[in-house]
């Protein structure tokens, strides 16, 4: 066994082994997804038994093994509790765990990645927030990062740059005037095209930071839902929560 090494992270995922141990998968800033080992992690008293957890973020110490890791010790800066106080949002937080385990890739640079997840179970936690449009971001932001979200600053049929006034799913991003009169897409409102020019363009740090009314609200997540079925095109489990309708976030007219 080599020279432990400390990662800075967050448990994505964590499993039970046997009767006292788990297995868990951790997003991390330097190595990207990585699957490691909380031995004792089960035993009354064990340091390990809240960090092996999903949500938690902070600072691991590994020892890297042939194929897996063995996590040792742990600081963790934040257990993200208080997502647990709503069902709904606690569902919303496993799906942007669930997300990220998806579309992250081991010894990749995540790092965006993972400050996307932090900083959108931070909006999810406060009040100042609207789940559904934080869910919106975040979606968007994500299929960003993995290389695949849309285009909103020019038309994707003839490049031009003004007059962007529909968004077209299957083509990926934006229409003009001119274009989208042959085209399915779904006519927006100007509010909404600088919204998603907005959450393109901006900084992790910087994308939780403006509010919109209840229809731009309601025109973005339904972009972000079906961009993001289209294009991950991947059944995650707790989104079926979500969308159960007893979960189902009612956006008032």
């Amino acid at each position: 066994m080599g020279q432990p090494v400390v990662l800075t992270g967050m448990v994505l995922t964590a499993m039970p082994v046997n009767d006292f141990d788990k297995r868990i998968t951790v997003l991390t800033k330097e190595r990207g997804k990585i699957t490691a080992f909380a031995r004792g992690a089960k035993r009354p008293g064990s340091q390990l038994l809240a960090a092996a957890n999903p949500f938690s973020f902070g600072e691991f110490e590994f020892y890297e093994g042939k194929s897996a890791y063995n996590l040792t010790k742990a600081s963790i800066h934040n257990y993200f509790r208080e997502l647990a106080e709503d069902m709904e949002t606690a569902a919303l937080g496993f799906y942007f765990l669930e997300f990220a385990e998806y579309q992250c890739q081991e010894n990749n640079d995540e790092k965006e990645m993972l400050k996307l997840l932090y900083q959108s179970l931070r909006a999810l936690e406060s009040p100042s927030y609207r789940k559904e449009l934080v869910r919106a971001v975040f979606e968007l932001k994500a299929v960003q990062i993995n290389g695949e979200g849309p285009q909103v600053f020019s038309c994707m049929n003839c490049r031009a740059k003004e007059s962007l006034i529909a968004f077209d799913v299957r083509r990926g991003g934006m229409l003009c005037a001119d274009c989208a009169k042959d085209a399915a897409a779904q006519p927006l409102l100007e509010s909404t095209r600088y919204a998603l020019q907005y959450i393109a363009s901006s900084s992790v740090e910087k994308l939780y930071s403006f509010a919109v009314s209840d229809e731009v609200l309601q025109e973005l997540a339904r972009i972000a839902r079906d961009y993001t079925a289209h294009y991950v095109r991947h059944a995650f489990k707790s989104l079926q929560i979500i969308e159960d309708d007893a979960f189902t976030v009612e956006i008032k007219k």
